[in-house]
């Protein structure tokens, strides 16, 4: 069973910075693809961005380009979220999640690929 600790969040300013990390236990890490969703108020969750297992490619939906960066340290077990430039349409409860199969791509997005997912760490960006 893979267990995913999410921890970084809290209270920022408008343009701040926030690192994400997503401690990982249960399992190979190497052997997981390893994304990260969010939550806004009211709203469905949603896809932020994702790395491959094996070629560790990455992929973001496509309003974050540029600001969010996603990595993962396989020594450590620990995957991250670095979020620059927040704006309040960023406030959200973030959730890291997990899959033991090597997605394609397009599939990477999809919510229902991941079979592991953590508690959420909450994000609120204001003034």
């Amino acid at each position: 069973q893979v267990q995913l600790l999410e921890s970084g969040g809290g209270l920022v300013q408008p343009g701040g910075s926030l690192r994400l990390s997503c401690a990982v236990s249960g399992r190979a890490f190497t052997g997981l693809t390893m994304a990260w969703f969010r939550q806004p108020p009211g709203k469905d969750r949603e896809f932020v961005a994702a790395v491959k297992r094996s070629t560790n490619s990455m992929s973001y939906k496509n309003s974050l380009k540029g600001r969010f960066t996603i990595s993962r340290d396989n020594a450590k077990n620990t995957l991250y979220l670095q979020m620059n430039s927040l704006e309040p349409d960023d406030t959200a409860v973030y959730y890291c999640a997990a899959t033991v199969r090597s997605l394609n791509t397009s599939s990477l997005a999809g919510e229902k690929e991941y079979e592991y997912w953590g508690q959420g760490t909450q994000v609120t960006v204001s003034s």
